[in-house]
């Protein structure tokens, strides 16, 4: 079952994501991200398959995408 990592900036947003993967039988999420830092933090640990990003979020001051 492939795993994501959920980015996203907006808060309220996260959690409606969540819900709509642990409705799909298929999928399995297993972390939320708030900005780009983060995102790296857990995709280094967390080893996804997918990350499900929004489009634009904010800067991660000097670090480059994994």
């Amino acid at each position: 079952m492939p795993t994501v990592l959920i980015v996203n900036d907006q808060k309220l947003q996260r959690p409606g994501y969540r819900l709509l993967l642990d409705s799909e039988p298929d999928l399995s999420p297993i972390g939320e991200a708030a900005d780009g830092a983060e995102a790296v933090r857990l995709a280094t640990a967390l080893r996804p398959d997918v990350v499900l990003m929004h489009p634009t979020p904010p800067p991660r001051h000097e670090e480059e995408e994994p």
